[in-house]
């Protein structure tokens, strides 16, 4: 089980992320934490004309999450926020729901399908994606931010 959890390709993916650190003038930074296992993703990101121009990140995680990291960062840089969007709507659903994997640029998830049997790593999965979304609505000017329901 584990070697289809952690292929060789989930691996090449986690030992070389793109796009590593900060930027010097984001116009949104997102940080995201799983409160399952532990995982966090930190991204910073810059869009001009409504798609991603610049991206940086940190990451914080198991192989998985740094798979999916590494895989939104290789391919982010021109996508809009609805690509975003539904990349990881997509990418939940392949999760959760055993839907197909996400199609277009960020095709590449499908190497994650392993991760659908274990519900504990989904969070860390979807991190990156959820963060780089939280930017990009940051960004796209809505200045109102969102409430959590207390109590």
């Amino acid at each position: 089980m584990a070697d289809d959890l952690y292929s060789n390709a989930v691996l090449r993916l986690a030992a070389d992320i793109p796009r590593i650190g900060r930027l010097s003038r984001p116009q949104a930074s997102v940080r995201k934490v799983s409160r399952l296992c532990g995982s966090e993703v930190e991204v910073d990101l810059v869009m001009q004309g409504g798609r991603v121009a610049d991206l940086a990140l940190r990451v914080k995680a198991c192989a998985l999450g740094q798979a999916s990291a590494s895989i939104m960062a290789r391919q982010v840089i021109g996508a809009s926020a609805s690509e975003l969007a539904l990349a990881r709507d997509s990418l939940l659903a392949m999760l959760k729901q055993g839907k197909p994997s996400p199609r277009g640029r960020f095709a590449e998830l499908a190497v994650l399908e392993g991760a659908r049997a274990y519900p504990a790593r989904h969070q860390s999965v979807m991190l990156a994606f959820e963060a780089v979304c939280e930017a990009a609505r940051q960004v796209g000017g809505s200045t109102a931010k969102t409430t959590e329901p207390t109590g």
